[in-house]
């Protein structure tokens, strides 16, 4: 009996082992008072609340107290389905690069929020978390050439998500 219940404990170990994979990386540096404002959701792999999202944004605004006020609105459904709006809070967990935030949708859970990419000039940004079942690619306007999305897209991929999961994001202002 104890050999049997030594090899499912070592079995178990193993399996959780052979799963991890390295942290998602982030950048090495976000200003964050650039990355603050309203960013549009192009594609993701949506949580379940963004399954139906339409006209999706993101909006940040940095607090007195460095907390980070978020507001996530967007359509249920359609276009003109009802209005849904989210406000979590952002906490930033580390101080030297700022890309990794802990997001806080029902105290005292912070979901793993990481900025993996941001462009020079603060206009296209990939978020995304370790566990790497969910991920953001997010804008300043309501689309960007498909260029640009195939380049980042591939980014995603290399970080080991499964991009068939992706789905984009319909924008119409």
């Amino acid at each position: 009996m104890i050999k049997y219940i030594s090899l499912i404990l070592v079995s178990v170990v193993i399996m959780g082992c052979s799963q991890k994979q390295e942290p998602v990386k982030t950048m090495p540096y976000v200003d964050i008072n650039r990355f603050m404002g309203d960013w549009y959701v192009i594609a993701n792999i949506p949580t379940f609340i963004e399954k139906n999202a339409y006209n999706a944004i993101e909006q940040y605004e940095l607090n007195d107290d460095g907390t980070i006020a978020t507001t996530f609105t967007y359509r249920n459904g359609s276009f003109d389905g009802e209005k849904k709006t989210y406000t979590p809070k952002g906490f930033i967990q580390d101080d030297k690069s700022n890309a990794i935030w802990g997001m806080q949708f029902i105290w005292p859970i912070k979901s793993d929020f990481r900025i993996v990419y941001v462009d020079s000039d603060y206009s296209k940004t990939i978020i995304g978390r370790n566990a790497r079942d969910y991920v953001w690619v997010m804008a300043r306007t309501p689309s960007i050439p498909e260029k640009d999305f195939e380049e980042m897209k591939s980014m995603v991929e290399k970080q080991g998500y499964d991009i068939s999961k992706m789905k984009m994001v319909p924008q119409k202002w």
